[in-house]
């Protein structure tokens, strides 16, 4: 009798702790989640990291066998009416340095593992300054106050942002890209404090930052720090800008902002080709502005073309936002060279450059580091910070025109490390010529190897292929071109894939493929 009485109080114990928790649940929420992942009830988890080891395409790295995109996508099986295997929150690693670690803006490299020198005449040529985040954690009375009376602001619903012209938009999920749309329209507003419209916790807001500053010269008034108040559980509640004294007036300063700009580009659209326009907006910075370290709001363009004294980030902005207006693709890539640095990588019609304004407007003007390769900065550049995931530079055409004749074609083919089809074993013949024949190229290589692990490659040709299968991994068009089909017809429930481009010789990409599906 003393057992079933022991036994009847413990079940009434174990009743009444059940309804404490459905209580506390009731009335905390978050809870559910907690206890949900305690018990790992939330199965479902999307694993995303580069490959480790590679080394190759990093400015600063070994240019040998340049791997231009690695990408690692894995996704648990889930119940749906179309199948989903992959998931859009990848963020391509363009330039594949070697790192276990997410590519992210607060990503930084050891310079010395790379051996970074810098040239004697550029010593000192830098003052670009990394993102500074100001957090503060909030109690949830404060937290909830907030929440009921500060509003988003602008959405940013509507903003389309093109990612030849905008490529850290395009490294940002569906949320993070939701969040950059806010935050650029609440700058161009002047909403110096908004509630985030996304669900983000604060430690994810930098990258976000980082990305809508990186793409958006023309932004001059907003200082490269901001700040963010958190609730404990680091959700964000309050994202606040800062803008520099150019806000006072914005409509003027747009105005002589606008005008220094234009009498820039009226003489570059006379020119004939992207890069003779490359080659003027650079002559042009050159002679019009002046290296000052304690210029004021020298991380923005506004300090290069309107005021003409300005830092490395001044230079690049203005570069950058000119080449934008142009019509060419001109992004800011910050990084380390002696000292934290910003520079720009060019897209030209046979590939990328990178090009350092400010270390040209040393004592002489030069074109030291006008469209050069990774190869020619691989001692004195390295690319941090978001800025790894840009494209590598391996252009080969315009690279070194400014270079005395009877160097330059020394020049240009003592750094070229590409390899050829022939070195390859491989045909031309065998090459792909649209996006269309690479995807069932894909397809039925990878309904060949079946479940389990397979390796492949393709051998694609031009540039512009290769922008197209580029923008495929970035958007996730390659599931709907190939890997959506694969998984049917394999019944297979999850995949993660592992993939890289080497530019060769002659136009030509190895595009590389390492699947496991199940």
């Amino acid at each position: 009798m003393k057992i079933i009485k022991t036994i009847l109080y413990g079940i009434l114990v174990f009743f009444i702790l059940c309804c404490g928790v459905v209580v506390l649940c009731a009335v905390r929420p978050e809870m559910s989640a907690q206890i949900a992942d305690a018990l790992k009830l939330n199965e479902k988890e999307y694993a995303l990291s580069p490959i480790p080891g590679n080394g190759a395409g990093q400015s600063g790295g070994n240019t040998e066998n340049e791997q231009i995109t690695d990408v690692i996508i894995s996704e648990e099986p889930e119940e749906r009416e179309q199948p989903d295997y992959g998931t859009t929150s990848a963020m391509p690693v363009i330039s594949g340095q070697s790192t276990d670690e997410p590519r992210s803006a607060d990503v930084q490299i050891d310079p010395a593992t790379y051996g970074i020198i810098v040239p004697p005449g550029v010593e000192g040529r830098s003052g670009y300054q990394p993102i500074q985040e100001e957090s503060s954690e909030i109690d949830d009375a404060e937290a909830e106050e907030i929440q009921k009376e500060l509003g988003v602001g602008e959405t940013g619903d509507g903003l389309t942002f093109d990612l030849w012209f905008y490529p850290y938009y395009a490294m940002l999920d569906e949320t993070g890209q939701h969040l950059y749309r806010q935050i650029y329209a609440n700058a161009l507003a002047l909403n110096d404090s908004f509630a985030p419209i996304e669900d983000i916790p604060a430690s994810g807001l930098r990258n976000v930052f980082a990305a809508v500053y990186n793409d958006h010269p023309e932004l001059f008034w907003m200082d490269t720090a901001y700040a963010c108040k958190f609730k404990r559980s680091g959700e964000c509640v309050e994202i606040d800008l800062q803008f520099n004294s150019t806000s006072g007036n914005l409509s003027q300063s747009k105005s002589t902002f606008e005008a220094k700009v234009k009498e820039i580009t009226d003489g570059a659209q006379a020119l004939g080709s992207n890069y003779e326009k490359e080659k003027y907006v650079h002559d042009s910075l050159v002679a019009s502005v002046d290296y000052v370290s304690s210029a004021p709001m020298n991380q923005s363009a506004y300090s290069a073309l309107v005021n003409g004294k300005t830092v490395c980030a001044g230079y690049a902005r203005a570069f950058q936002y000119i080449l934008q207006q142009l019509g060419i693709p001109c992004y800011y890539c910050t990084g380390y060279a002696g000292e934290s640095h910003a520079w720009n990588i060019v897209a030209l019609e046979d590939g990328y450059y990178n090009v350092d304004v400010t270390w040209d407007d040393a004592d002489s003007a030069t074109y030291n580091y006008f469209n050069k390769s990774d190869g020619d900065y691989a001692g004195n550049h390295l690319r941090q910070e978001l800025s790894v995931n840009l494209p590598p530079c391996n252009g080969v055409v315009y690279r070194n025109l400014e270079a005395a004749s009877d160097d330059k074609e020394e020049n240009v083919g003592s750094n070229d490390a590409r390899r050829s089809l022939e070195e390859l074993g491989l045909s031309a013949d065998a090459s792909l010529k649209t996006l269309d024949e690479y995807y069932n190229d894909c397809y039925e290589k990878l309904k060949a190897g079946g479940k389990g692990r397979c390796s492949f490659h393709n051998v694609i040709s031009g540039q512009v292929l290769f922008n197209s299968v580029y923008s495929a991994y970035q958007t996730d068009e390659y599931r709907k071109g190939y890997m959506d089909k694969a998984m049917s017809e394999l019944e297979a429930s999850e995949y993660r894939i592992d993939w890289s481009i080497e530019e060769l010789k002659g136009g030509y990409y190895l595009v590389t493929h390492d699947v496991t599906i199940q």
